[in-house]
């Protein structure tokens, strides 16, 4: 079984391209011999794998569904409320519920100004209690990445780049920086996630997969610039920061950011489902 984050359907995509991601998400992890499982809260019910019905109703809502991290949880519970599960809820769930992977885009982490705004995404102290196999693209390249590593290394979350070398970046393959560990093969992930159980380790094995193709680090941060620029002009702040920029990347480089984005969500699905095969087979 594999988790999938619902964020990515209500506030990462616009539509039809979240409706498309979702639905040839689970489609690529069945085709991969694993069970897809999205979570997301509907009407005040918290659960764990989602029809095709309730697939197209979050995409249908959109940013008009709630964007729900793990502190958000219980009030929309309480009240009723629908939204999309942000990476921190969505593995703390998918830790509780047994799933021991979960696939997403890319991580959340140390906004650019954080010394001045303490803008650090919930994803990554969520992870330190939820062990899990992450499957991403790395650290998203709008973030401060030095600093985000540095938090992770932190909180006890292993961070490893998958066929590569350096961390890679979501729209870029490979950041300036050396990850920590490598694996070259979904047995060699999965025989570390049985040593990190055998530990009692409690924080998330993150599995960086690089983009292919990606970004050049040139055109990326003339974008981010961009980018940056308008969501300042705008006054943009808190968890609405990400999908503006994401959005507004997607609109400076004419969709190609946002083609790239869907593949690689794909891409992580599609490696997850082999992570989880290799971890139902004996060792």
């Amino acid at each position: 079984m594999v988790a999938l984050e619902s964020t990515l359907i209500t506030h990462g995509l616009p539509a039809p391209h979240n409706l498309e991601v979702a639905l040839g998400a689970e489609h690529d992890l069945r085709a991969g011999g694993a069970v897809p499982a999205t979570i997301a809260v509907l009407s005040g019910e918290l659960r764990v794998g989602l029809a095709q019905d309730e697939l197209h109703l979050l995409a249908e809502l959109g940013p008009d569904a709630l964007k729900l991290s793990l502190r958000d949880l219980a009030p929309a519970l309480a009240s009723g409320s629908s939204g999309g599960t942000t990476v921190a809820a969505t593995a703390w769930v998918a830790a509780r519920a047994g799933i021991a992977v979960f696939a997403t885009g890319g991580l959340g982490g140390v906004h650019l100004g954080a010394r001045k705004t303490w803008d650090v995404s919930a994803d990554l102290l969520a992870l330190r209690e939820a062990p899990v196999v992450v499957v991403c693209s790395g650290v998203k390249s709008i973030l401060d990445v030095a600093a985000t590593l540095e938090v992770l290394e932190s909180a006890s979350v292993t961070l490893a780049a998958y066929r590569c070398d350096s961390v890679p970046g979501f729209y870029v393959a490979a950041t300036a920086h050396r990850a920590p560990w490598r694996f070259d093969s979904a047995e060699e992930v999965a025989a570390a996630y049985r040593a990190a159980s055998a530990l009692g380790l409690k924080g998330a094995l993150v599995v960086a997969n690089p983009p292919n193709p990606g970004l050049s680090p040139a055109e990326h941060d003339e974008l981010m610039t961009e980018a940056d620029r308008a969501a300042t002009a705008r006054s943009v702040s808190g968890k609405e920061v990400t999908p503006f920029l994401l959005a507004e990347i997607a609109r400076l480089s004419h969709g190609r950011t946002l083609v790239l984005n869907k593949a690689l969500v794909r891409a992580n699905v599609r490696l997850a489902a082999d992570i989880a095969t290799a971890l139902a087979l004996p060792p």
